[in-house]
């Protein structure tokens, strides 16, 4: 027998821009990263993991050692580099990881271009930025567009997961934005 009245997803609600799906929020229970680095080493992983295959290249525009290490552990391949503006390889990269604000570029948009001109279609831009600034992601994700790249998805890393029957409080210590040069991207900067 069928169902008269069929279930249907929810409207989504909340900072939908015209014309884009929402981009979906996850969570990550992994700790923070000390001092002066820009992730733990269980954030190096989750990212490698999620966002790449084997032998497929990396660049590491991060503070500290922890994307290196989850890198040679994953068998995938990496260039160590720091942001300048010839760019990092002549190989496109699957994945670039770097903390916000980025070294040595000249605007957030610039930045964002030279990422763009160095992923593969379909590669990833995974942006970390310590949580608490409201405006510091909308600002990095209209940057991101106005280079060319897609908004895909939002980490929010926690120190500690959920448990059930808990009260649903985090403590958030990172932001986490995957932008995309979208799989069938020609070339241009439209987005």
């Amino acid at each position: 027998m069928t169902d008269r009245n069929p279930r249907r997803a929810p409207v989504p609600v909340g900072d939908v821009v015209a014309g884009d799906p929402p981009v979906p929020i996850t969570v990550w229970p992994v700790p923070a990263p000390q001092a002066g680095e820009t992730m733990s080493n269980a954030m190096g992983v989750r990212l490698v993991h999620n966002l790449t295959h084997p032998s497929e290249l990396i660049i590491d525009l991060a503070v500290g050692p922890q994307l290196a290490r989850a890198v040679i552990a994953a068998h995938r391949r990496s260039h160590l580099q720091t942001p300048r503006p010839v760019g990092w390889s002549r190989e496109p990269a699957t994945l670039i990881v770097t903390g916000w604000p980025a070294d040595d570029a000249a605007t957030p948009v610039d930045f964002f271009v030279l990422c763009r001109a160095g992923l593969a279609p379909g590669g990833c831009v995974a942006v970390l930025l310590p949580h608490g600034d409201p405006v510091a992601p909308v600002d990095v994700v209209i940057a991101a567009k106005r280079a060319g790249l897609a908004y895909l998805q939002h980490i929010v890393a926690a120190d500690r997961p959920l448990r059930r029957g808990e009260r649903a409080q985090l403590d958030i210590h990172t932001d986490v934005l995957i932008l995309t040069r979208r799989a069938t991207d020609t070339g241009g900067t439209d987005g």
